[in-house]
């Protein structure tokens, strides 16, 4: 088996879960190959591969050579200024793998899409895997996931004769993913230790919801997909919905309650700025996002997730106070240092992180 992004937050989680056993030999690829003494990255072969570089499609069809499963995971999702752009990583990157499983012939390819896919349903209604999958065009993410489903489309009807399978899964956290967090929803000015004082304002606007996955139940999700070579799209969250007093009960901190066009407004002048990294389509993602219905997963996978939204978003928090991460690159704890020396690393007058426009 061959898992694209697997230092990443769901390729961590499903490492911990393939890895416990000897009958499945994973081979990691990772633009960053994580240190190969710690767990869960120990009993991985590992294939270090930039999936937009022009060589990639030779050293992916190496890497695939004899795999009978690939599960794509690597995704640029909020990249730095210096990093490679959405583009490169998420559209070349996916095309240069599906080159390669064209030429080595897998049988499975399982595929990390999103409910960020999803066209835009009623706010509280939810919608099975037959939505229609026009996204939302004020989130790049979106956008870029709406692709990946075209692409899968159009690889399926050009080999029928692999088997594709897609997991749609809502946001996704888990404790070891804190590090990736911090530095994509805190920055370099905002200490992890504030998360979940009393006085951190948490800036909420009213209708707001939010469905959350653990990051474990998104990889027992591949797991059943894997044991009974299941076909299709299955969508996968957490229960239940999260509403503004819930993520702040969740989070600690007290409840801002500002209109969303403020908060919208506030963080796009934060990160031209400089001053905090999350680009406002995220908010629109988050605003405008269909609620997954996850019954075809519960019934044909037999999957249910073991931990509820609640339960995980504390445990994010925890993991943010703690610095939690990995050793792997993508999910290392932020070493950001004194507040002293984040002011000193801080993008001042720019912003640090990538458009999501």
């Amino acid at each position: 088996m061959v898992v694209t992004g697997a230092t990443g937050n769901v390729g961590t989680a499903l490492l911990r879960q393939l890895t416990t056993t000897d009958e499945v030999r994973v081979i990691g690829v990772a633009r960053r190959v994580p240190e190969p003494d710690a767990e869960p990255y120990r009993n991985v072969h590992w294939v270090p591969c930039d999936l937009g570089e022009p060589d990639a499609v030779d050293t992916l069809t190496t890497a695939l050579d004899g795999a009978d499963v690939v599960v794509h995971l690597a995704w640029a999702i909020h990249p730095r200024q210096d990093e490679p752009s959405l583009w490169r990583t998420n559209v070349t990157g996916t095309r240069h793998l599906l080159q390669a499983i064209a030429r080595t012939g897998a049988d499975h390819v399982i595929a990390g899409s999103s409910v960020a896919a999803y066209t835009p349903a009623p706010h509280w209604s939810r919608v099975s895997e037959n939505w229609a999958t026009d996204g939302i065009g004020t989130s790049a993410y979106s956008r870029s996931k709406v692709w990946l489903e075209r692409e899968l489309d159009a690889f399926a009807h050009d080999h029928p004769g692999i088997a594709l399978s897609r997991i749609r899964p809502c946001a996704i956290v888990q404790r070891d993913a804190a590090g990736e967090f911090a530095r994509w929803l805190l920055g370099a000015l905002v200490p992890s230790s504030w998360v979940g004082r009393p006085w951190l304002p948490l800036p909420l606007w009213p209708n707001l919801r939010l469905q959350l996955i653990h990051a474990d139940d998104v990889a027992t999700a591949i797991v059943a997909v894997l044991a009974r070579r299941a076909e299709g799209a299955f969508n996968v969250a957490g229960e239940p919905v999260l509403r503004p007093h819930d993520i702040a009960d969740a989070l600690g901190g007290v409840r801002l309650p500002l209109p969303k066009p403020v908060v919208s407004a506030a963080s796009r002048l934060a990160w031209r700025t400089g001053l905090h990294p999350l680009h406002p389509g995220w908010l629109e993602l988050a605003d405008k996002a269909a609620l997954a219905d996850t019954t075809r997963a519960r019934t044909e996978l037999g999957w249910e997730p073991a931990h509820g939204a609640v339960e995980t978003l504390r445990s994010l928090a925890v993991g943010l106070r703690e610095d939690a991460g990995t050793t792997s690159a993508v999910l290392a704890p932020h070493a950001f240092g004194s507040l002293y020396q984040r002011w000193k690393t801080a993008t001042w007058g720019r912003p640090s992180h990538q458009s999501q426009d």
